[in-house]
């Protein structure tokens, strides 16, 4: 080829000038998606504000308060999150399975199962952000085809976004980890319900008395997904700002509840009675075997007792039947 021709090929290429500063890079999606969010939070500052103000009343409630009060608002929590993800498991069953592992013939196990790892999660233990495959139980099978992708490659995404958001207050990067669930490929029938316990402990990880933040107690509108982010954000925020006060009226109702059943009950004697009160404040429904497991009382003294406080009004009879009987503290 003659030297004339030459004017047409690419001149050499040079080296790209490497001026970045050290460490990871975010993808450009990455960096647009997390930039969306950063904007919407920025839109969205006033009434962050209010929600973090909500959240941070209960967490100073639930520090001061007893430690029941914790796993009751987790019960409530997972019984309205199990709707949202499609196992609708009711309070009653709920309590039952987590008290006794008791379950109706034609109960489906598999679901409490997956709402009792809910209520464990939202009671205590260590965040998703510590170790998502611990968190959420995920383990590969020892036996895995060479086209399976380990859980820590396709969760890998998820996390990658989450520790660049690391800037954005931790309700709005629990928002975000929610609505961005997907990116971590888990497929399966309780990723809802897994995204959710996930975001919700991430939002109240600065706390020191709520373990999480509540998302479905008032109504769960800030979990569906639809729009941009700045109206996932809003709906966000409504949903959590609703919930928290939710959480807050429950625990006025309770603790109300155990003044008058401390007035009224001041003429029995033994430890039965008290320690009827500390589980009905702990547990939103209670059955007498229920009772039973968790005081230590005889069969006879938790029938008399709660016989005794529904006719004084304290505990109301729920369930309409004459066997299975469950109650409930009367507000």
């Amino acid at each position: 080829m003659s030297e004339d021709a030459l004017w047409s090929l690419p001149g050499p290429m040079e080296e790209e000038l490497d001026c970045l500063p050290p460490g990871p890079r975010a993808e450009p999606g990455e960096t647009s998606v997390i930039a969306d969010w950063v904007l919407a939070e920025a839109g969205c500052a006033a009434r962050l504000a209010r929600v973090a103000g909500r959240l941070g009343a209960l967490d100073d409630r639930l520090r001061r308060g007893p430690e029941g009060w914790r796993r009751r608002l987790a019960l409530i929590e997972a019984a309205d999150l199990s709707w949202f993800a499609g196992d609708r498991v009711g309070p009653d069953r709920l309590a039952l399975w987590m008290s006794m592992r008791l379950s109706g013939v034609q109960e489906d196990t598999a679901a409490l199962s997956r709402v009792g790892w809910a209520v464990r999660r939202l009671t205590g233990g260590p965040g998703p952000e510590a170790s998502l495959a611990v968190f959420l139980n995920r383990r590969d099978p020892e036996n895995m085809g060479d086209e399976a992708e380990p859980f820590a490659d396709r969760a890998g995404g998820w996390l990658d976004l989450m520790t660049a958001a690391r800037d954005l207050h931790p309700i709005s990067r629990a928002g975000m980890g929610f609505h961005l669930w997907s990116v971590a490929g888990l497929g399966q029938q309780a990723d809802r319900m897994e995204a959710a316990v996930t975001a919700a402990r991430i939002a109240a990880s600065e706390g020191k008395g709520a373990v999480f933040a509540p998302l479905a107690m008032g109504g769960g509108g800030g979990l569906r997904a639809a729009g941009a982010p700045t109206e996932r954000l809003v709906r966000w925020l409504a949903g959590m700002e609703n919930a928290c006060l939710t959480a807050m009226r429950h625990l006025d109702d309770i603790e109300a509840w155990l003044a008058r059943a401390e007035a009224v009950m001041t003429p029995l004697s033994g430890k039965t009675p008290p320690a009827l009160r500390l589980v009905l404040t702990e547990w939103p429904l209670l059955s007498a075997p229920m009772a039973e497991a968790l005081t230590g009382a005889s069969r006879a003294a938790v029938q008399r007792n709660l016989a005794w406080m529904e006719e004084q009004g304290l505990i109301r009879e729920v369930t309409g039947q004459g066997r299975f009987r469950m109650w409930r503290a009367a507000s």
